[in-house]
């Protein structure tokens, strides 16, 4: 089985340079979106959801 985040496109928002502590998301793979912490890179564990999931919790966290 292939591993869908081998072919993920990773970026790193600019709002999270704060000394290296965010993480790196890709939106190119459709229907899910896969979550990595920045300082693993490509060896640490990736966190896949739903991209409606994913676009929930972002409205979620942006409501004021």
């Amino acid at each position: 089985m292939t591993n869908p985040a081998d072919a993920a496109r990773w970026f790193t928002s600019s709002y999270s340079d704060h000394g290296g502590q965010c993480v790196e998301v890709a939106t190119n793979l459709p229907g899910i979106v896969p979550v990595r912490d920045s300082k693993a890179g490509d060896g640490g564990p990736v966190l896949t959801f739903g991209s409606d999931a994913f676009a929930a919790f972002l409205g979620a966290v942006r409501t004021p």
